[in-house]
């Protein structure tokens, strides 16, 4: 069974590894990339946003974080699970749990970019809602895909 925990300070080796094992097999490390992924803290956490991660029979498996970009909205990032351990439904569990965390925090918007290369990952963010948007100014070189999702509430 696959839990969903919180960012604690001995997982930053995870997140940073299995970040940087995606983005050297697909593209390249960018300069934002090296610094959100060694110092998350500064980078996510203290103005607010979140990192999870996966763990599976007592192993870290999987990362995701929302980072903060305005009141109100943050940013879908760093979403990867460890190769080996890829297919059994770590990412999906990762994306639901991120979710929730933005519904819990009264988010009005998430936002994402990703890579069409990704289809996988794509289909993931589509499937939970996220919509295609144009994109007008990325700050990632590789994005060629801006999606968004608006978090309705009840009254």
């Amino acid at each position: 069974m696959i839990t969903i925990e919180k960012y604690k300070p001995e997982y930053q080796r995870y997140f940073e590894a299995f970040n940087k094992a995606w983005l050297e097999k697909y593209f390249v490390v960018e300069a934002i990339d090296e610094y959100v992924l060694t110092h998350p803290e500064e980078a996510i956490l203290n103005d607010g946003g979140q990192i999870l991660f996966a763990v599976y029979q007592n192993e870290v498996i999987g990362t995701v974080a929302l980072r903060k970009v305005a009141d109100g909205v943050m940013e879908f990032t760093k979403m990867a699970v460890d190769e080996k351990y890829q297919g059994l439904g770590a990412g999906k569990l990762l994306c639901e749990a991120a979710i929730a965390l933005a519904r819990d925090l009264k988010l009005q918007k998430l936002v994402l970019y990703s890579q069409t290369q990704l289809e996988t990952a794509v289909g993931i963010y589509q499937k939970y809602g996220f919509e295609h948007k144009p994109i007008d100014s990325s700050k990632y070189k590789r994005a060629d895909v801006y999606m968004e999702m608006e978090l309705v509430y009840e009254s």
